[in-house]
């Protein structure tokens, strides 16, 4: 299922890319050459209307397709209380029906679900880009976006949920952040808690996450009350390679700036960008029978915690930082705990990447433990 593996649909889809690439530099720079030349603004419109009109063909009929809701085609043994959870998956840029399906399969593959994909429709790599910059920096709304906004409000306020999960790779980063942003304006903080958001290789440039603060259970609003902290979302957690263009662009460039980017980071050293082959293969490895395996390079490295500056007055740490991943901490640990090892038997236990990884808990059709059991830096696998 990787993107890139020597199959006629896939030689399909790169040759298309390639002559796309050709195509749109070609025609960008023959727009300007046109007005120097002093040529009649009819005819350069014309010419432009003809170029997109060539371009919007060919996407549509060899790369896209007209099916913009796809759902996983794998099978999978869903556990009972899968029903009453939702996964969601964005996908990124230059990703055709093709190219999208085989991620949501081994989306669905790896965590035992029924993942669903709001196609992000491809216009071209060089198109993509633009559309990304524009999206980006200007929070513009494209189709696919108010599209993902609806799935993902409508599963948060249907009582037959109790969880929705949404997965963005590259672009979906940029487009999955703004329907947060959204979502933050629109829904009470008791819905969003039921949210989580898991982003590979994310070109966004900002992931928000408020703080707010509630009382503890039985208390009353009084002056002297001691705050119980929390955030609105869930969970979020960012993967990304040490040497993906996208990520060093979006969220490993952001992500010191304070209260820009929410979420724990792990990174990888490693290059690549495509999600199944550089991500999800290195990260979240299957068997020949296409079970996540247990172990993995990334997720049985050893990572070493220590604390950052950034703590706060009143005592809980907002940011975290590990060896050699980076974590940005939503859930404030105690500064104690997370320059503790875990200890086994009264001996120090190595800590490893999978021992903070939430979303790895979730392969194989598992679900994970509480967050206090995280932070203790025990092992998670599947429960039986």
């Amino acid at each position: 299922m990787d993107e890139l593996y020597p199959s006629i649909g896939n030689g399909i889809v790169v040759v298309t890319h390639v002559f796309l690439v050709v195509y749109q530099i070609v025609f960008l720079i023959s727009l300007p050459i046109m007005m120097f030349c002093m040529i009649p603004g009819l005819w350069i419109l014309a010419y432009a209307a003809s170029g997109f009109a060539i371009n919007y063909a060919i996407v549509m009929l060899v790369l896209n397709g007209f099916q913009q809701i796809l759902v996983s085609q794998v099978p999978v043994a869903e556990r009972p209380g899968h029903e009453r959870e939702r996964w969601l998956f964005i996908n990124g840029i230059a990703a055709g029906n093709r190219w999208v399906q085989m991620n949501i399969d081994q989306l669905s593959y790896t965590f035992g679900r029924k993942v669903t994909g709001v196609h992000n429709r491809t216009a071209g790599i060089v198109f993509d880009l633009i559309e990304c910059l524009i999206q980006r920096d200007f929070a513009y709304a494209t189709d696919d976006i108010r599209r993902s906004y609806a799935l993902v409000k409508e599963a948060l306020l249907d009582p037959e949920c109790d969880k929705v999960v949404l997965l963005l790779h590259s672009q979906g980063g940029i487009e999955g952040g703004l329907v947060i942003d959204w979502l933050l304006d629109e829904l009470p903080h008791d819905l969003l808690r039921h949210l989580e958001v898991y982003t590979f290789g994310n070109a966004a440039n900002h992931f928000n996450n408020p703080r707010w603060t509630k009382l503890r259970p039985g208390m009353t609003p009084e002056p002297d009350s001691v705050p119980q902290f929390d955030q609105a979302i869930g969970y979020i957690e960012h993967y990304a390679n040490t040497v993906d263009i996208v990520a060093l662009g979006g969220v490993l460039h952001f992500v010191d700036i304070p209260n820009r980017y929410m979420g724990r980071l792990f990174v990888r050293p490693g290059s690549g960008h495509v999600l199944n082959m550089h991500y999800l293969d290195k990260m979240f490895t299957l068997g020949p029978d296409k079970k996540a395996l247990d172990s993995n390079p990334f997720m049985d490295m050893e990572v070493e915690p220590w604390a950052t500056a950034d703590i706060r007055d009143d005592g809980p740490l907002h940011r975290a930082r590990y060896q050699p991943i980076i974590g940005r901490d939503e859930t404030f640990l105690p500064p104690e705990l997370s320059r503790q090892r875990p200890q086994v038997n009264g001996v120090n236990r190595v800590r490893r990447v999978k021992d903070f990884s939430r979303l790895w808990q979730y392969r194989n059709g598992g679900s994970p433990k509480n967050r206090s059991a995280l932070v203790n830096g025990e092992s998670h696998g599947p429960p039986a």
